[in-house]
């Protein structure tokens, strides 16, 4: 009977590819942390940066091979929170946010990298709550690695570019409050996932890729930063364009 009643029940299993990717992406985002821990900010800045990218593959690969699992779900959203999270908030408080005790004002640096984690927390539990009902095609909120991006991508740039983190401390409390409030907002935001969903793509859209290596290479900080801040107001950019729509017609 026990034997018969083993078979009847689903077996949750544990895919190595994916999680194993997951796990990549984990790492990413802690030498991220240690990194900005010990003044490494562009290094740091990169090291978020390949865990988006491991983290847009680890899906992809599950669905591709159907890998998929509750125990994989739940994974990828620790893990997001440490590296999209935790390491942005950390990286932009170091570099530049910290600044502010100079200033009289430490709590509010501390309280704005605090905002943009807990944000981004409660971005990835709506997200995985509400997951079966809503359009694939679209984000409600701007998803937690591109908010991550637009703050290590200034970073990156900006280190790049010989400009200290003191020099930018409004415009790095801007953008951590921003984007931590974009992701916990209602903007819809686009969200790509059906693009390259199947074997098969068009010759002008695997074009439009090369092109956009091509136009990223010429200098890759400043070209991400523009990227990502455009997506991130796409948004609200959006919202405005269709109630204009309605208050017009």
């Amino acid at each position: 009977m026990d034997s018969d009643t083993d078979e009847k029940k689903p077996r949750r299993a544990i895919y190595l590819l994916p999680n194993l990717l997951t796990t990549s992406a984990l790492f990413a985002g802690f030498f991220a942390i240690i990194s900005a821990m010990e003044g490494h900010y562009q290094n740091a800045a990169i090291g978020v940066i390949l865990a988006i990218i491991l983290d847009g593959l680890d899906g992809r690969i599950a669905r591709l091979t159907n890998t998929q699992s509750d125990f994989g779900a739940e994974y990828d959203s620790l893990a997001d929170v440490v590296s999209f999270g935790v390491a942005p908030a950390l990286i932009v408080y170091e570099w530049s946010l910290s600044g502010l005790r100079d200033q009289g004002f430490i709590q509010l640096g501390w309280a704005a990298a605090f905002l943009y984690v807990a944000c981004a927390a409660l971005r990835l539990a709506r997200f995985n709550t509400g997951i079966a009902q809503s359009d694939k095609r679209f984000f409600q909120g701007l998803a937690s690695p591109a908010a991550a991006a637009v703050i290590v991508t200034l970073v990156w740039m900006a280190v790049d570019t010989g400009i200290s983190g003191s020099e930018l401390i409004p415009v790095a409390l801007i953008v951590t409050v921003g984007t931590g409030l974009l992701m916990v907002s209602k903007f819809t935001y686009y969200s790509f996932k059906d693009i390259g969903s199947y074997m098969r793509i068009s010759f002008l859209m695997l074009l439009a890729i090369v092109f956009i290596f091509v136009f990223v290479s010429l200098d890759p900080p400043k070209v991400a930063f523009g990227g990502f801040v455009l997506y991130a107001l796409s948004g609200p950019v959006w919202f405005l364009w269709r109630w204009f729509r309605r208050r017009v017609n």
